[in-house]
This record gives structure tokens, sequence and C-alpha cells, in this order.
């Protein structure tokens, strides 16, 4: 008996998760902030963190998908200020996360405002990584380019789906440990972490030297 053929559109989707995955595991600032967060602030503080990089993603993947060349020409073309503005950023994080104080107890972040700030922070910072932007464009442009496809949308579904369920899974798993560490371990981690993000913002600049 024949196998009966995968619907091209799931199969697109499937592809574009583990895609979305892929770029999302790798350790950089964005899963260090994740950790960070969710050990000083909870789960929800983490998975917020996580979510607002994984729309980003899909932004891009958007970008990639439906080529807009007029918009992937200035974002390549502006690659060295977003190569500035989020090592900016991200040495304003480090500042911030080692001014931190850090509570008796592990707290659970307030709901609404806090979550949004979470958010919105690794939004803008996922957005303004030039690596980003030209994974997303390359991946998702040859994808649509080789598949032939009617709608880019599962292609964008894919990635924001298999990137949230690393934050996820990332959230929870550090969920689970944090009341193993007491304060002055909390300590250690707030600083360990502040001066990682440094690092990665100055690796960033570095980036912009010529070689």
């Amino acid at each position: 008996m024949t196998p009966m053929p995968l619907d091209p559109l799931l199969l697109l989707f499937a592809q574009s998760l583990l895609i979305g995955l892929s770029i999302a595991a790798p350790v950089g600032p964005i899963g260090l902030l994740t950790i960070q967060r969710t050990l000083a602030r909870g789960p929800a503080a983490g998975l917020a963190t996580g979510l607002g990089a994984a729309v980003a993603d899909a932004v891009y993947g958007a970008i990639g998908a439906f080529g807009v060349s007029a918009v992937i020409a200035w974002l390549t073309g502006a690659r060295t200020w977003f190569a500035l503005g989020g090592g900016a950023f991200l040495l304003w994080l480090a500042w911030r996360t080692w001014r931190a104080p850090v509570a008796e107890r592990a707290a659970d972040a307030g709901a609404g405002r806090d979550l949004l700030r979470c958010f919105a922070g690794t939004f803008v910072l996922t957005l303004s990584n030039p690596a980003t932007i030209l994974s997303f464009i390359a991946v998702f442009g040859a994808l649509s380019g080789r598949l032939a496809i009617s709608s880019p949308w599962p292609m964008i579904a894919g990635v924001l789906v298999g990137s949230a369920l690393w934050w996820l899974f990332l959230s929870t798993a550090v969920g689970r440990l944090r009341e193993r560490f007491d304060r002055r371990w909390r300590r250690r981690i707030n600083q360990a972490s502040a001066l990682l993000l440094a690092g990665f913002a100055l690796w960033q600049w570095a980036g912009l030297l010529p070689g």
C-alpha cells in the first residue's frame, strides 16, 4: 500500500518549527536573560522574556517569507546601526542586572506591567540583533523559493511555535530549580549574568571592526 504524501503546508510548518527551535535553543543573551529572570522572578517572567524573542523571530520570518525586498535591503544596510543599538541595550541590561536588589527568598514577578516589560525588552533586543536578521531572511527566503508555496503563513506560524516551545521548556525547567538557590547564590547568578551580557555587547561591537 502506497503511503499518503504529507500535506506540503504541514511539512513546511514542521520544517519551520524545527528552524525556530534550532535558532532559539543556542545559549545567547536572550537565553541568559530567560534563565536569570526565571531564577529571580519566576517562570512567568522567564516565559514572557522568551516569548518576546519568539515574536521578534516571527516578524523577521515574515519579512523573509514574504520576500519584501525593500525591507530586506534596508535591514541589511542598517546592520551596523542595529549592532550599535543592540550592544548599547545589552550594556544597559547588564547594568540593571548587576544592580538589581536580591530578596531573601525568590519571589514571582507581578502580573501585567512587569511581564509586559520582560516581553517588550527582549522583543526589541532580538529585533536589533543583526545575526537574527540575516539568518531568518536567508532561511525563509530559501524555503519559500524552493517550495514555491502559495502561502507563507505556515512558515511564520512554525517558527513562532518552535521558538515559543523552547522558551516554555527552558523557563519551566529552570523554574523547578529556583527554590534551591539562596540569596547569596542568586546574587552571584545576577552578577555572572551581568558580566556575560556585557561580554555579548562587546562581542557584537567587535564584529563591526574591520577584519
